[in-house]
């Protein structure tokens, strides 16, 4: 009895170990709130969740953050340092604009002093944009300024059709970020501008900024003009020879290992 009991208590005690070292990734629920009506009438939330394992979801990106040993969270309120306490890892997609909910929450001037002030303190930020009539850029720009980045007002790679995939197809080589992945496809993006010590990460065929990253203090702010990574493009359906399965890969290691951000 003794013994099943000290196997118990270790049993115990080592989960407790993991829950306490495992880094937290929260995804955004409150700039991004996109809803539509069932056919049975109900209101139901979609894009960019965790949870959606449709095409227009985040599900196969949380299970690689997973399988680095990572805890998945999500916010449906403004961020604060206190409910950004225990992440590690936040990422903002696609902020609504009144295409997308005719009451979207802008970011507010206080939201970026509480985010800054958590990225500051070590934590890793990943800004996600999206072509300019589909996303919210004027407030998720005084974000991204922040960071001497600027999401610009137009459409890279676009892609009329399936049949025209390498249209939006990014080459990669020796990157710092993206170490695996050699060819991504990156669809209907925007341009980054750049301030200060922010660099870019990922160009376009152009020559035009389409990821940047930028240290601040002791944390990291990653930005792409795209949502890029959910389901529909890293769910196998890209022809042979696109890497977005490794470039999610890439990116997660990279989240994981900068995040310094300490509770």
């Amino acid at each position: 009895m003794k013994r099943k009991l000290l196997f118990t208590i270790l049993f115990v005690f080592l989960i407790a170990i993991e829950n306490a070292t495992a880094q937290t990734v929260t995804l955004d629920y409150y700039f991004n709130h996109e809803t539509y009506i069932t056919k049975e009438g109900q209101v139901k939330r979609f894009h960019y969740m965790w949870e959606d394992t449709a095409n227009s979801g985040f599900s196969v990106l949380g299970e690689v953050f997973k399988s680095k040993g990572a805890v998945l969270a999500s916010l449906d309120a403004a961020p604060t340092a206190k409910n950004l306490r225990a992440t590690a890892v936040y990422i903002i997609v696609d902020p609504d604009n009144l295409k997308d909910n005719p009451k979207p929450n802008y970011i507010q001037k206080i939201d970026v002093e509480q985010i800054a002030g958590w990225v500051k303190a070590g934590g890793v930020l990943i800004l996600m944009a999206n072509d300019s009539v589909n996303v919210e850029l004027e407030h998720f720009n005084t974000l991204a300024e922040r960071f001497g980045m600027h999401f610009n007002n137009d459409l890279q790679n676009h892609v009329i059709d399936d049949a025209h995939f390498d249209d939006g197809a990014v080459l990669i080589n020796n990157n710092p970020i993206f170490k695996t992945a050699k060819k991504a496809f990156m669809k209907d993006v925007c341009s980054i501008g750049l301030k200060g010590g922010a660099t870019a990460a990922l160009k376009a065929a152009n020559g035009s900024v389409i990821a940047a990253i930028s240290k601040y203090g002791k944390g990291t702010v990653f930005a792409v003009g795209d949502p890029w990574l959910y389901n529909e493009y890293v769910n196998g359906r890209l022809p042979i020879g696109f890497d977005n399965d490794k470039a999610a890969i890439d990116l997660v290691n990279y989240a994981l290992a900068n995040s310094h951000y300490k509770h």
